[in-house]
């Protein structure tokens, strides 16, 4: 099958354009720089210079190809970007790009906990791109993971950036009390790759969470454990406190924390998956052995070991 991806550079790109090429599909990317793409892959690919928010590069990118998957997204607005643009128009801008090249199958990644009634401007963004989805005529599938991590995630490492440059104690914000169910990106990847040979994933929306569910705390002493520091005190800081440091490192090209982050940390982040176990099997890769294989008590890290 011929597919085009958008995001391939990203961190769950480069896993999902290596589960296609393993299992034989020609892959095209689009990307700003053909540079930034060709060092993630398991051999050199296609590569369509552009972004989503130019109709005429995903013309150039999509043309003759069987599929598109869209991966792009933002965790923080910059750059003059919104998350709306990027998660609701920019989805809105490829599904009629993908439509128009004659693409029959979309595999879409949007967030579990979106919803229109989100605390977080990020979750309403990502559930409007979902609705852009659902009203299109591509045989399309959804994917929702929870906090995905993985060799040269943003998440994990991190905390664990937190945790080494803090000698005695980890700071947790708020209560820590935060509901999680941590996917790997390798799993993430397998059921991007596998859905387009299931016809029957086709306009079914999928929740992607790991075999745990882990609070914050829990997270947290988890990294501390893997980086061979299990005695390490955890305090908790004041959501009060945390957004008024938020406000000032909003205004960073790449914030550490932002105020939308804490909304989204006010509720749970986990969903049943028993859809998805039943469509891609009960096989998941478990957290606490997961990050042992990238965070270490040196700091020695390999971004991208098995990628």
């Amino acid at each position: 099958m011929k597919i085009a991806l958008t995001g391939a550079t990203g961190f769950v790109g480069g896993y999902v354009v290596n589960a296609l090429l393993r299992r034989g599909h020609e892959v095209r990317v689009l990307a700003r720089s053909p540079d930034s793409a060709r060092s993630k892959f398991l051999r050199p690919v296609p590569v369509a210079v552009g972004d989503i928010l130019d109709a005429s590069s995903l013309a150039a990118a999509f043309a003759g190809c069987d599929a598109v998957v869209h991966l792009v997204g933002i965790i923080h607005e910059a750059d003059g970007h919104s998350f709306d643009e990027i998660h609701r128009h920019g989805t809105a801008l490829v599904v009629a790009a993908a439509e128009r090249a004659g693409a029959r199958r979309y595999l879409h990644i949007s967030a579990m906990g979106s919803s229109p009634e989100s605390p977080s401007a990020y979750g309403r963004s990502k559930a409007a791109g979902e609705e852009v989805v659902r009203r299109c005529h591509l045989d399309w599938t959804i994917f929702r993971p929870s906090i995905i991590f993985g060799p040269g995630d943003g998440f994990v490492n991190q905390l664990a950036g937190i945790a080494r440059s803090a000698p005695f104690v980890f700071p947790v914000i708020g209560s820590g009390k935060t509901m999680f169910i941590p996917v790997s990106v390798r799993d993430v990847a397998r059921c991007f790759a596998q859905a387009l040979e299931k016809p029957e994933t086709i306009r079914k929306t999928y929740e992607l969470g790991g075999p745990e569910a882990f609070t914050f705390e829990e997270i947290a002493r988890e990294i501390a454990r893997a980086l061979g520091k299990p005695g390490k005190r955890i305090i908790h800081v004041p959501i009060a406190l945390a957004r008024f440091a938020a406000r000032f490192a909003e205004r960073l090209p790449a914030p550490p924390l932002t105020r939308d982050q804490l909304a989204s940390l006010s509720v749970d982040n986990v969903a049943d998956t028993a859809g998805t176990r039943a469509a891609f099997g009960d096989t998941w890769a478990g957290f606490r052995a997961g990050i042992r294989e990238y965070v270490h008590p040196r700091g020695r890290h390999d971004p991208m070991i098995g990628i």
